[in-house]
């Protein structure tokens, strides 16, 4: 995330760099703003829906401002209005059953990237090809994205079920990496069979989960045997900008569409050896225009 990386001073976790000043005041102004720096879509259709108000979800009648988080559609917003993201990874999210709807971020993943987003609500898990799969979630036996590949080729290579026939597992070509990486701005540039199959020619890593909960309900999933053989991935020294920070919980705790934005910049970087030029950066279209929202009713009442 080049607006959210762990070394920044006035705000850890949450700016770019690039956006740093020497002036005080614009340094203090600057530490308000965390999400400063993003290449993102404009806002200005989200500033539009929100002049209009809140509006009745056509599916289920609830009163919804810019998408219905219960039906995950579009609300006072169409399809053609947003960024539409192309992922390298296929992404599935278990959901609690007791995660508050309205509550979750995870809708905005599933609206900004349908193709490659799938979320599931708890028990529901879908079956996983172990080596070819990683759970994001910290743990004691955790290893970091960087280790990520690594750690799966060796799975693979020591597993009693490796084809002595199936290709050895290569770094991606620059060419293929562009490929793979495109987004809203060549959303036609490739199919999502051509995309698998680029996956499993070229990298061990095809699906990524994720656990949509509080953190005080994610050991009932975290602990579910249907995950207990994936590789756990942890996004050390992460720190959240959410504005629903849960009492008593340390700040590397994200938010899941922050841990899905870090994992992937992560990914680019470090697995497909690519400088990021914020590429997933329109995940975070609807976190990043709701976080100025509620600052600036923070502000308002004289609560930031």
């Amino acid at each position: 995330m080049s607006s959210l990386d762990q070394d920044q001073r006035l705000h850890p976790g949450c700016r770019d760099k690039t956006t740093l000043s020497s002036d005080p005041a614009d340094t203090r102004e600057l530490s308000k703003q965390p999400l400063q720096g993003l290449k993102l879509a404009s806002h200005a259709v989200l500033e539009e829906a929100q002049q209009r108000g809140r509006l009745k979800c056509p599916k289920c009648g609830g009163s919804r401002m810019f998408f219905c988080y219960t039906c995950c559609s579009l609300v006072g917003v169409s399809l053609q209005e947003i960024p539409v993201i192309k992922l390298p990874v296929k992404i599935d999210i278990i959901k609690h059953p007791n995660e508050t709807d309205g509550k979750s971020t995870a809708i905005h993943a599933k609206l900004l990237a349908p193709s490659d987003v799938t979320i599931y609500t708890f028990p529901c898990i879908p079956e996983f090809e172990k080596n070819k799969v990683v759970l994001v979630f910290p743990g004691p036996g955790a290893v970091s994205v960087q280790d990520m590949m690594q750690y799966l080729r060796d799975r693979i290579q020591s597993s009693p079920h490796q084809s002595s026939s199936e290709p050895c597992i290569k770094k991606l070509k620059t060419e293929d990496v562009k490929h793979a990486t495109h987004t809203a701005e060549n959303p036609e540039a490739g199919t999502t069979d051509e995309a698998d199959c680029l996956g499993s020619r070229v990298y061990p890593l095809q699906r990524v989960v994720f656990i949509d909960s509080t953190w005080n309900q994610t050991n009932k999933i975290s602990t579910d045997e249907r995950l207990q053989d994936l590789l756990q991935v942890e996004l050390k020294m992460r720190k959240t900008c959410f504005w629903r920070h849960q009492k008593g919980k340390p700040d590397t705790y994200l938010a899941t569409i922050e841990a899905i934005y870090y994992f992937l910049k992560d990914f680019h970087v470090h697995c497909l050896a690519q400088e990021y030029n914020g590429e997933y950066d329109n995940l975070l279209f609807f976190y990043s225009y709701l976080h100025s929202v509620v600052n600036k009713a923070k502000m308002s009442v004289g609560k930031c």
